[in-house]
């Protein structure tokens, strides 16, 4: 099996990018939410913790963006208790999908967690600033403080780029088009738009459908 981990902004397509390999994907972002809404032993957990904010179950969101715009320490606290569900629940994925080639980790603090592997393939995924803002103020109930106590506690992304193996740069994304390049690590990220567009033909793919990556593709440029 080989695991390819997600990293990238908050907000740059990460998760539109791990679905278009077609392969299994684990969203600890979604996997969080079914925490909210049907764990209750962790809702036990942030009642003890935060008493002035989570009193009902199913979790409300809202409450717990109140909780850590209100204390600093309130989102590690929420992180400490959520992440060790995520771990849990990755194994599982893993388990069950042990004979596929490939599996897609799209956890948000995977370097920070240290869940990554040596030898997991490294993607950074990459958009324009105006796309990035353009796809965070659709989020609901998105607050822009939370956005920056999150980015507080992550490596930063100069970090993240040194460590891919391979970087994507989302230049269209809609439900009826995608259109994205990718390429080894070291080829043309560091250069500007002609760089670019001089290095597509060697040394990355550019992909403009609906249909998911195949094998094939992801082998030539991951390793």
């Amino acid at each position: 099996m080989i695991r390819i981990g997600i990293l990238g902004d908050i907000g740059s397509g990460k998760s539109y990018v791990a679905k278009s390999f077609g392969h299994p994907v684990f969203n600890a972002d979604h996997e969080v939410s079914k925490l909210y809404q049907k764990n209750r032993t962790v809702f036990k957990k942030f009642k003890k913790i935060l008493p002035d904010y989570v009193y009902e179950f199913p979790i409300d969101k809202i409450q717990l963006s109140k909780a850590i715009l209100a204390n600093n320490s309130n989102l590690k606290k929420i992180i400490k208790i959520v992440h060790k569900e995520i771990r849990n629940k990755l194994q599982i994925f893993i388990s069950k999908n042990r004979n596929k080639k490939f599996i897609i980790l799209d956890i948000p603090l995977l370097m920070e967690n240290k869940i990554n592997k040596k030898k997991d393939i490294l993607i950074f995924v990459d958009s324009k600033k105006n796309d990035i803002l353009r796809n965070l103020k659709k989020r609901k109930n998105f607050n822009f403080k939370i956005l920056n106590k999150f980015k507080k506690i992550q490596l930063s992304l100069a970090h993240k780029k040194k460590k891919q193996t391979v970087f994507f740069f989302v230049l269209c994304h809609t439900p009826h088009k995608q259109i994205f390049f990718a390429g080894r690590r070291g080829s043309t990220e560091q250069k500007g738009r002609r760089g670019r567009e001089g290095e597509r033909r060697r040394s990355m793919i550019a992909k403009t459908s609906t249909a998911p990556l195949t094998t094939r593709e992801i082998c030539s440029f991951s390793f």
